[in-house]
């Protein structure tokens, strides 16, 4: 037997136990970070869909975390709500009971973006005063904890969007905030998933990794168009598939001037770019799988292929439901939790086919 080694070999073992129990605990961290951020970006869907998003008028980080107690300050939080456009204009004659339903959604939302602060923040402070980070993960993930923070003052920066002339907030800074929130999710998901054992089966085709990575992009865009829809109320509108206001390319697309503004801010071009992105999604899913069913058939690469296509098919299925029925909140929801779990699966995919990070510590025995 010869042995490459550079200290006893129980100590080497006893070194690689360690980094893979250091690696197993912060894979649960921050699977209890994905989860936290998904249920947060599904409040956020539900906070949209109510039109609770601007019931808090005021920015404060601490303070906010306690909700009005007494009929005075309840009364308080409605008064400064009456001074706000939407209020003035949509709500105008709103109740106290009324206004506390939509002020739960947004002060829960609001909630959820602090307990993530703190999920992520406290262990992150442990596991690196203890040493259980490895040095090519510290940056990453110190990033994510700047970048979370930075994500609250966009939250904000939307919200303000809607407090002075418009009664809803702006389609530009709801996509922002969506689409920062997803890069934090999926980062979590590409270091969870970087730190998981990974198959020895043999690494995939140069092409079937090219499709994975266009396939990630795509759904990054297509999320980035629901953001829009969402900006717009655009999916009130046109609830017909697969035809849409009576055609499979209605007129009235490019309306507005200058001709780049309708792909922002005309409901009727959002939804229907909206409906192309779905399109192309599924087609590409579709091609990927049968590549890799061609090029890795019966490698867990070829598998997974399977897996992404059936939750395109689904998420497809769901957004037709969910437009056909003129966005109830519960599809509404399933829709952007769908959404979130193609986006986690895609990520996963893509970062299955890089192989396991290579360890801080290796034995290698040969016979």
């Amino acid at each position: 037997m010869t042995a490459v080694l550079t200290a006893p070999e129980h100590e080497i073992r006893s070194a690689v136990a360690k980094v893979e129990a250091d690696r197993r605990a912060i894979r649960i961290w921050l699977g209890i970070v994905v989860l936290t951020l998904f249920c947060l970006v599904v409040v956020g869907g539900a906070t949209r869909l109510t039109d609770s998003g601007l019931s808090i008028t005021e920015w404060k980080p601490i303070h906010g975390v306690i909700p009005p107690l007494t009929a005075a300050e309840w009364e308080e939080e409605l008064e400064l709500y009456r001074q706000i456009p939407e209020y003035q204009q949509i709500n105008k004659g709103m109740s106290v009971d009324e206004f506390k339903t939509i002020f739960w959604w947004e002060w829960g939302h609001r909630l959820l973006a602090r307990a993530v602060g703190l999920i992520f923040g406290l262990p992150l402070a442990y596991f690196w005063l203890r040493g259980r980070i490895e040095s090519s993960l510290k940056a990453p993930l110190f990033g994510l904890l700047c970048l979370g923070g930075l994500q609250g003052f966009i939250g904000w920066w939307m919200v303000s969007s809607g407090l002075s002339e418009r009664v809803d907030v702006s389609q530009y800074r709801l996509a922002v905030h969506l689409m920062m929130a997803c890069f934090i999710f999926a980062s979590c998901v590409w270091i969870m998933r970087s730190l998981a054992p990974h198959s020895v089966s043999a690494p995939p085709a140069r092409a079937t990794k090219r499709v994975a990575t266009i396939l990630l992009v795509l759904t990054f865009l297509q999320i980035y168009l629901g953001a829009l829809v969402a900006g717009l109320d655009a999916g009130f509108s046109y609830n017909t598939w697969p035809l849409m206001d009576g055609a499979l390319v209605p007129g009235g697309l490019f309306v507005q001037e200058p001709g780049w503004i309708n792909l922002f801010e005309n409901p009727k071009t959002v939804q229907f770019i909206h409906r192309l992105g779905a399109y192309l999604l599924w087609a590409v899913a579709l091609f990927h799988m049968i590549q890799a069913l061609r090029n890795e058939a019966g490698s867990p690469h070829a598998a997974r292929t399977v897996v992404l296509f059936a939750l395109v098919t689904l998420q497809a299925g769901v957004g037709i439901l969910t437009l056909v029925t003129q966005v109830p909140l519960h599809a509404g929801l399933t829709h952007q939790a769908m959404a979130l779990v193609l986006l986690a699966f895609a990520v996963a995919h893509l970062r299955g086919f890089t192989g396991e990070r290579p360890r801080s510590v290796s034995l290698e025995i040969r016979d």
